[in-house]
């Protein structure tokens, strides 16, 4: 029987991974740790052997006429729930509306302003703070959430000296040029293409309308512009009509694998030695 990780919505995740040895490697049971299901008193425990957690960020956003507007939050969730089988680290719910508002006129999209994304997540992170977690993963599904959680994280270590806070997409740790997009040009562009239209059919095929899939020819700019300003149909990429689940898989093990590698490593990662500083030292 090939090998699972529990998804959203109780979905079982075919993976390609060993879940039990990288698990028993890198700390993690092979099953997720949901901290909305744990009780108050298995918050503060949990809180207080791990430490950290994991905060998948994603959009409620046009993705095309194929696909749904939830791609990026459930393909983020997905990855975090995949990191945590590995490690342990909990996952919070995703927070499921993004900065959005620059796919324009196309229909469905619910966006944040950028201010009140940042607002969300410091009083997130306040809480969790509270209860006694002072690592924070940021793991963003939604390119342009980076520019607000940047500024969250900026601001909450400044706010809290002994809290960690890094904001990072789920492809940060698989190099973007190794990500198989079938997107030549663009940067935060690649939307609704050849590799989300395929991790979505490894994850929710119920839910990609295969037969309704276009794609639109990529071109190189200076300037971003707004999605409906650069695309007629929402979609950013060639060959989204090749997409399939196999290729999926395999992007999907990718992300999962690398950023459970790193957060492993993250949540050990000593604290900088005040020794290295220069001068004198009183």
């Amino acid at each position: 029987m090939p090998a699972t990780i529990p998804g959203p919505y109780g979905s079982a995740v075919p993976t390609g991974l060993d879940v039990a040895e990288l698990a028993a490697r890198w700390g993690g049971s092979g099953s997720p740790v949901r901290w909305e299901e744990l009780t108050w008193q298995e918050a503060e425990s949990t809180a207080a052997v791990q430490d950290a957690v994991i905060i998948p960020v994603g959009a409620t956003e046009q993705h095309g006429p194929h696909l749904p507007l939830s791609v990026d939050t459930r393909i983020g969730e997905a990855v975090a729930l995949g990191v945590s089988a590995l490690t342990g680290v909990p996952v919070l719910p995703p927070l499921s509306f993004g900065v959005s508002a620059s796919h324009g006129d196309f229909a469905g999209t619910v966006a944040l302003r950028p201010e009140t994304m940042i607002a969300v997540v410091e009083d997130i992170i306040d809480s969790l703070y509270a209860s006694g977690v002072r690592q924070f993963i940021l793991l963003n599904g939604h390119i342009w959430n980076n520019g607000a959680l940047d500024v969250s994280a900026e601001k909450l270590r400044v706010r809290h000296r002994d809290a960690r806070v890094r904001a990072l997409g789920y492809v940060t740790m698989y190099p973007g040029p190794e990500v198989d997009g079938h997107v030549t040009y663009g940067r935060a562009l690649m939307h609704a293409n050849f590799f989300e239209t395929s991790v979505m059919l490894h994850l929710a095929p119920e839910l990609v309308r295969m037969e309704r899939a276009t794609s639109h020819v990529d071109i190189d700019s200076f300037w971003d512009y707004r999605m409906d300003q650069v695309s007629e149909t929402g979609v950013w990429g060639r060959d989204v009509t090749d997409a399939d689940a196999k290729h999926g898989e395999a992007e999907f093990d990718r992300c999962v694998l690398t950023t459970a590698e790193a957060v492993a490593a993250a949540v050990r990662e000593p604290w900088p030695d005040p020794a290295h500083r220069p001068g004198p030292r009183t």
